[in-house]
């Protein structure tokens, strides 16, 4: 991946195609998926397609004059910095809210991406195109507002509040929940394998410990490197990095404290206990903070830790 900062403005500018381009085309399928229960919303999200078609024919025809045919395939998941997009525009039904939030992100994030781009841009046709389209994009932000105020007046009021929300959950939450489910289930393997292999609690304690430190550093660096935060707006990069790995040694410690009993047996029972809170309560923050069916979410997280719990079971009794 290449940082914002190491984009040539032939780059920035393929980007701004590819972006334009990838917009146009979940617009489209937002309308398809509301043109059942909300046509009048549908027509909106239409026409903010065809905007955003015209914008790439704005900026291919900027990219032609000035550098030729020939576009570099570059786009979002080639640059640190975006925010992963989850495909909601392939569920049905499709919900009015899920896309008003997701319309509203993908503005937010098109147009931070501009304002930086036009900032960076030294040719002056290039920085004019670029800022105008930042404020066009300002203007979109508005149209999603305004889906909202249409359809659900109650929320205007509640809108403060969602923002500090999403913000807490686009720095702490995320970070911090993919830390525990990395902490929980990953440890579980070499734990359980070394309790059974050696079933002495001090050495399993060890590999546990070890383990969720490990973990929790490999976790910590891994998020602290992966996004700056400059156009995602998930804040600084090494406090989610601080969030994530804590999170994670914490979800590997919790199975592991219980091997500083000497008794195996009843660490071990206790062990998987707190195993079985550990994936409770993932399972209650990906419903609460995610979106994620309570029951979907139990049944994910419990399959998952099931294999991996008995991955390590099979392997230290072998």
């Amino acid at each position: 991946m290449k940082d914002f900062s190491e984009l040539t403005e032939r780059e920035l500018l393929a980007l701004a195609i590819s972006l334009e381009e990838e917009d146009s085309r979940v617009y489209g399928d937002f309308a398809e998926g509301l043109s059942a229960d909300f046509p009048a919303s549908a027509a909106i999200f239409r026409g903010m397609g065809r905007e955003e078609d015209g914008h790439r024919h704005r900026l291919l025809t900027l990219y032609k004059d000035r550098f030729g045919d020939h576009i570099p395939l570059i786009s979002r998941h080639h640059v640190r910095g975006f925010i992963r997009r989850r495909p909601v525009w392939l569920t049905r039904p499709l919900s009015l809210d899920t896309v008003r939030k997701q319309a509203e992100a993908m503005e937010a994030e098109t147009r931070r991406f501009y304002e930086r781009a036009a900032g960076r841009a030294t040719d002056v046709a290039v920085r004019q195109l670029l800022g105008d389209l930042a404020e066009e994009e300002r203007r979109h932000e508005h149209i999603a507002e305004q889906l909202e105020e249409k359809h659900a007046p109650a929320k205007v009021q509640k809108r403060e509040g969602e923002d500090e929300r999403r913000l807490f959950v686009l720095q702490i939450v995320q970070p911090g929940l993919a830390g525990l489910m990395d902490g929980s289930v990953s440890t579980l393997a070499p734990l359980f394998a070394a309790a059974f292999a050696t079933r002495d609690s001090f050495d399993t304690f060890l590999v546990g410990l070890a383990a969720s430190v490990g973990a929790g550093i490999s976790m910590g660096f891994a998020e602290a490197l992966s996004d700056d935060g400059s156009l995602t707006g998930r804040g600084r990069p090494w406090l989610r990095g601080l969030v994530c790995g804590g999170m994670t040694a914490l979800g590997g410690l919790g199975h592991t404290l219980p091997y500083l009993i000497p008794d195996f047996r009843v660490a071990t029972g206790i062990a998987v206990g707190v195993v079985a809170v550990e994936l409770a309560v993932i399972s209650w923050i990906r419903h609460r903070f995610m979106d994620t069916p309570l029951l979907s979410s139990a049944f994910q997280v419990g399959v998952g830790g099931a294999l991996v719990f008995l991955t390590g079971i099979l392997i230290g009794s072998a």
